[in-house]
């Protein structure tokens, strides 16, 4: 069907307009954290919040006010569980993935490449997102925690701190001057 009605219309413009001033004081009120897309929880909780405003928006039996009401409880357990990630070691470890060495030095870590189910292509193609085509201009690439792809350039190392606590299946977590 192309057109219902001008109040069908109306309540679009009018529920749409609330729900976006809505989620934008909600999010302001939250902090950047929660759509930093940090980890996958992070990404669960942004794609969530567009699927409500849709929802919102398009269905007549979901009321305004139960939109609302599920934004606060998504960024809501968003909040809680980075507040207790901050402060707890052994929660974040069961919430949030490593990030992972897929190369390094001049050599691919298939073990590494096969836990994560990135092939070399994949690697490849991350390296040359980055304007590099020379393999021995790249220190190492990491799979972040957010699924994407870190390219260090060689220029960097040896001491590349940032690889600090990246972890390498043949060494366990990198130390913190690079070695």
């Amino acid at each position: 069907m192309f057109f219902d009605s001008w109040q069908d219309l109306l309540r679009i413009v009018v529920v749409g307009v609330l729900a976006y001033a809505g989620l934008i004081l909600l999010l302001r009120t939250t902090g950047k954290r929660t759509l930093s897309k940090m980890n996958a929880f992070d990404l669960v909780v942004t794609v969530a919040l567009g699927s409500i405003l849709a929802t919102v928006l398009l269905s007549k039996e979901t009321a305004l006010s139960e939109g609302l009401l599920a934004f606060v409880v998504l960024c809501g357990l968003q909040y809680v569980v980075a507040w207790v990630s901050v402060r707890s070691e052994r929660f974040r470890d069961l919430v949030k993935a490593e990030p992972s060495l897929l190369y390094f030095r001049g050599r691919y870590s298939e073990t590494m490449l096969r836990r994560e189910r990135i092939s070399r292509e994949e690697v490849l193609a991350a390296i040359r997102s980055q304007g590099t085509a020379d393999l021995t201009a790249v220190h190492a690439v990491v799979l972040e925690t957010d699924g994407s792809f870190s390219v260090i350039a060689e220029r960097d190392g040896p001491r590349a701190d940032a690889l600090e606590g990246v972890y390498d299946v043949d060494d366990g977590p990198l130390p913190a001057k690079g070695g």
